[in-house]
């Protein structure tokens, strides 16, 4: 007979979004630096973390949930371990950005409405722009910057980090 856990306590489940709030004197008008250093630790916004942070601030979960869909930079879905962006802004999409990104995503299983594999180990995004238009059309893999990709190149660099994550 295995003996059961106890459910973690509510200070011990969230004790690093405890620091981030004890880190911004636990005022409501950061919450969006509070909600960034939030999504830095987990990678996302968990829904039970926005509504602690809620509760910890005095203000509604609305509200909160409010400003994370608001603004694109936060997500309140799970991203995988590795992010891929691809830029299609005007010099990227120009520069065939699209078959760049349908090859990605029919190598890792993925759509345009399921951006995360199965595994959490990817996830596909398009952006607006990356700021690297000379170098279009750019992918950029875990904040490294790849340019003039190909479907074949781009594919080749997510090959590369499945091989690394098998070892």
């Amino acid at each position: 007979m295995t003996a059961k856990r106890k459910p973690e306590s509510t200070g011990r489940r969230f004790v690093k979004v405890c620091h981030i709030l004890d880190q911004h004197d636990h005022n409501p008008s950061r919450l969006v630096p509070i909600l960034q250093a939030v999504q830095e630790e987990y990678r996302y916004l968990p829904q039970e973390v926005l509504t602690y942070v809620a509760t910890a601030l005095g203000v509604s979960p609305a509200r909160v949930f409010g400003v994370a869909t608001f603004y694109a930079h936060f997500t309140i879905l799970p991203k995988g371990k590795h992010l891929v962006r691809l830029c299609d802004g005007t010099a990227c999409h120009v520069k065939d950005s699209v078959p760049i990104l349908r090859a990605l995503q029919k190598r890792l299983g993925v759509d345009d409405r399921r951006k995360t594999t199965e595994d959490m180990l990817f996830t596909v995004e398009t952006v607006a722009c990356l700021g690297a238009c000379g170098l279009a059309p750019v992918v950029v893999i875990d904040d490294q910057v790849y340019g003039q990709q190909t479907p074949e190149s781009a594919v080749k660099l997510v090959e590369t980090l499945i091989t690394q994550e098998a070892q």
